[in-house]
């Protein structure tokens, strides 16, 4: 059906039966776009300030912050799967939605990840395709809103209404681009990692992972990884952002000092004044010792440790993923990142996705006879090939 992208924009939807009755409404649609704004500058988990949702016949805008407001029929929604729900670059969207409905929304199609596939480039901007696709200029005067204040203006609400607009006609393009190549298969496959839950949700014990800092010592990585896990399940159960509670410099600075006492924790520079004396600073002072009680064998190493692949090797296989990117229309950070790529180098061997798959089949598979000198990188017309070493 085609898509009027001349919709009236409405009013808030601001009472639990509006919403059912909404939901319902979009129900009958074989796709739904969806977006959200949301905050989480002040919080740990996001706060869901509004919902909004697009079929071809209307527009609805939710308010999650109403009085009295309960978003059961939209989590319903999100779970119908008769319904495709259509997000641009989904992640943040998800999580919220996974965090607040213990849903995640199926059938899903991000129109970000899409372009990637057809060849549109990295982390395309929704603002670009609509544009392109759609012939839309997005007003982005109300970008930077505080969408928690209330009442929300008519600017801020076309805007918002155009983020789920345009997305309609942005879907069905680039499924129709997608069906032609016969590449169905690879945009599922990246949906696969978003309809998984874990992609939502941090382990305490994992959150050392996401700390910048540079810690080479085994025992000091084991300080780290303990004290990164407080910090998170200090932050998560307070819902403040992990920075109020202690910044990465002040856990690397404790990881490598390995303080003794609060007289010690007192002395470092990024600890703030007072905190040492605080609960806090005894919850520190235990997480040292049980890094350094830690047994060695136990203690993971870093992402970049886990290299040691040949330079000259990672460089080659850039070049190759470059061409495999473009001669295919497919963005080269889709096929396989920085990590992927020093992995393959180091230990060209196992389950990595980059071997797996269609990207097996575009670039895995051609990489490994570059490692093993089966081929040979040239040049053919100012192209980089492949070519069989004899």
């Amino acid at each position: 059906m085609p898509q009027s992208t001349h919709l009236p924009v409405p009013p808030l939807t601001t009472t639990t039966t509006a919403l059912a009755a909404a939901c319902e409404r979009l129900a009958t649609h074989t796709f739904v776009t969806v977006d959200t704004e949301f905050l989480r500058e002040t919080t740990y988990y996001p706060k869901l300030c509004l919902i909004q949702m697009a079929s071809s016949e209307e527009i609805v805008l939710v308010d999650p912050l109403a009085d009295g407001m309960d978003l059961a029929p939209f989590f319903a929604l999100m779970a119908d799967e008769r319904v495709v729900k259509v997000f641009h670059a989904a992640r943040q969207d998800l999580e919220i939605i996974w965090t607040q409905g213990k849903v995640i929304p199926k059938p899903l199609f991000d129109s970000q990840v899409a372009a990637m596939v057809c060849g549109y480039g990295e982390q395309v901007s929704y603002e670009s395709l609509a544009s392109g696709l759609a012939g839309a200029k997005i007003d982005k005067s109300s970008r930077f809103t505080d969408w928690a204040r209330r009442p929300l203006t008519e600017a801020q609400l076309t805007y918002a209404a155009a983020d789920v607009t345009h997305l309609r006609i942005v879907y069905e393009k680039l499924m129709a681009r997608i069906e032609k190549s016969d590449r169905m298969s690879w945009v599922a496959d990246e949906m696969a990692i978003l309809n998984n839950p874990k992609t939502y949700e941090i382990e305490p014990e994992e959150a050392w992972m996401r700390v910048k800092a540079r810690i080479r010592k085994p025992v000091e990585r084991a300080i780290l990884i303990e004290l990164a896990a407080w910090r998170e399940r200090e932050a998560q159960s307070r819902d403040v952002p992990r920075g109020r509670i202690l910044k990465d410099d002040g856990l690397a600075e404790i990881a490598v000092a390995q303080p003794k006492s609060v007289e010690d924790l007192s002395r470092l520079r990024a600890i703030p004044n007072g905190f040492e004396r605080s609960r806090a600073g005894g919850d520190i002072l235990e997480a040292v010792v049980r890094g350094k009680a830690r047994d060695p064998a136990t203690i993971p190493a870093f992402e970049q440790e886990r290299g040691g692949g040949s330079g000259a090797l990672v460089q080659l296989l850039k070049v190759l993923l470059q061409s495999v990117s473009e001669r295919n229309h497919v963005a080269a950070k889709l096929i396989a990142t920085a990590e992927d790529i020093d992995r393959l180098a180091a230990k060209p061997e196992g389950d990595m996705p980059v071997l797996q798959g269609w990207r097996g089949e575009i670039f895995g598979q051609i990489a490994l006879k570059l490692i093993r000198g089966e081929v040979l990188l040239g040049l053919d017309k100012g192209r980089v090939v492949t070519v069989p070493r004899e």
